[in-house]
């Protein structure tokens, strides 16, 4: 039934407004907003929900694995790792590891998830729905608003067969990618054609325009770019052009396009995606964690180019950690502070630019509050130790400089709150499926390496 949150203070498209009443239909949608008629308030401090524009859920698994030296360390020898995770995960595994993965994106700030999901068969390799089915089952089950990015994986390299270890991500053609692609016509999808290294680049646009004959027109689509100099270097060798000339030649480069990491781009390439209206969605604690490099953000930004964030492997989950790491990173390259600054801050300009470019990667009425847009609210505890004291206006430079996930409060999605004060309310049976799922893959992957 229709309800009604107040705030005393509000970030919306027109700003922080004070004292605002906001109500909520029965869809979960923003029916209005006004002025509260009294002093009485559900949270003090409010700001959009953050979209996550990409998220691998079974990473989340990965955590404090890999991490020993073993020769030179990259992100191909983290994927080695990966792979061996990947191919012992059942359903149930995929279900308790995605409960923990989206419970955690909660309590960061993150109130809708595109999840970029490849592990499409079952360990002996047989096709199914059983895994996608477990992920969107976990999803529901904690509350978060999920978008569903079935992965197109054919090729083990540029022009190289698959490997052994990538038979759980692989289909044959783009026929049979959309066979499976129609099973879940049910909920909101996009696609992503993983990578150029995994999908040869003349099966592009016959794979979009398979796909338009199952989901339509305006549905979302999600591809890894120039995320490693290696990959830019292969794809040189091979087509004799970088990354994004053989994407834009293969394809109408549009606003549904979504470009994954992109971190070795030129100013040319920047240039080509924003006349495109094409995004970016950076991953800027996954880049860190797996040694990618720099995405050049500010000259990008002063483009006019839009990026969104995700938290990929999700080995950590903070929105607002990736907003911090966004920034620091380009400050460490460039030696100044306030990289993608405005004359009002960092915090605000940053988190909302986020969240609208978030909600555009995932076709989503969200990343804003105003009507119309879902009803999805994060809210700060303002007497915790990083934010006491701060004036209204400084409040998310503040949370950006100096906080965390832990100075979140209340999350609502759709209105209704699924995080109150800092926990999950579907915390205590997650955590314990989730410890129990981990003990077993590791014991697995133990009793593998001896």
């Amino acid at each position: 039934m229709p309800r009604s949150l107040d705030f005393e203070y509000l970030l919306t498209p027109n700003g922080l407004e004070t004292h605002r009443r906001v109500e909520i239909d029965d869809t979960g949608r923003v029916a209005g907003i006004s002025k509260t008629p009294g002093d009485r308030f559900d949270a003090h401090f409010a700001v959009p929900g953050m979209p996550n524009a990409h998220s691998h859920a079974f990473q989340r698994a990965m955590v404090g694995h890999g991490e020993a030296k073993s020769g030179k360390d990259s992100f191909w020898s983290w994927r080695q790792h990966m792979y061996g995770l990947a191919n012992i995960i059942g359903p149930d595994d995929l279900y308790a590891i995605a409960r923990r993965a989206y419970t955690d994106m909660l309590c960061a700030g993150f109130t809708s998830v595109g999840e970029f999901h490849y592990l499409h068969h079952l360990p002996a390799g047989e096709a199914s729905d059983e895994m996608g089915r477990a992920v969107i089952a976990a999803a529901q089950d904690v509350g978060i608003r999920l978008v569903f990015l079935p992965v197109y994986y054919r090729t083990g390299g540029f022009g190289a067969q698959a490997l052994p270890e990538q038979r759980r991500f692989i289909h044959a053609s783009p026929e049979t990618f959309c066979e499976l692609l129609a099973q879940f016509a049910d909920i909101h999808c996009g696609i992503a054609p993983h990578s150029l290294r995994a999908v040869p680049a003349d099966e592009l646009q016959r794979l979009v325009e398979m796909a338009e004959s199952v989901l339509g027109e305006n549905f979302p689509i999600h591809m890894h770019i120039a995320e490693q100099d290696a990959e830019v270097g292969q794809c040189e060798a091979f087509y004799k052009a970088r990354p994004l000339k053989v994407l834009s030649d293969s394809v109408n480069l549009d606003r549904r396009w979504n470009l994954v990491h992109a971190t070795h781009i030129n100013g040319g390439e920047c240039s080509l995606i924003t006349a495109s209206g094409a995004r970016v969605v950076l991953c800027p604690l996954t880049e860190a964690y797996l040694g990618d490099g720099f995405f050049p953000a500010p000259d990008f930004q002063k483009m006019g180019g839009h990026f969104a964030v995700g938290s990929d492997s999700n080995v950590r989950i903070d929105a607002i950690e990736e907003l911090r790491l966004l920034e620091y990173s380009q400050r460490l390259k460039h030696r100044q502070r306030a990289c993608l600054a405005n004359d009002s801050g960092i915090g605000q300009p940053l988190w909302q630019h986020c969240a609208t470019s978030g909600a555009a990667a995932l076709a989503l009425a969200a990343g804003e509050i105003r009507t119309g847009s879902y009803a999805d609210f994060v809210t700060l505890d303002t007497d915790s130790s990083s934010l006491s004291g701060i004036a209204p206006e400084n409040l998310l430079d503040a949370w950006l400089t100096a906080g965390s996930r832990q100075n979140i409060r209340d999350v609502y999605v759709g209105g209704e709150c699924m995080v109150r004060d800092g926990e999950a309310l579907s915390e205590a049976e997650v955590g314990r499926d989730y410890t129990h799922c981990m003990a077993g893959l590791h014991a697995v992957m133990k009793a593998g390496a001896s």
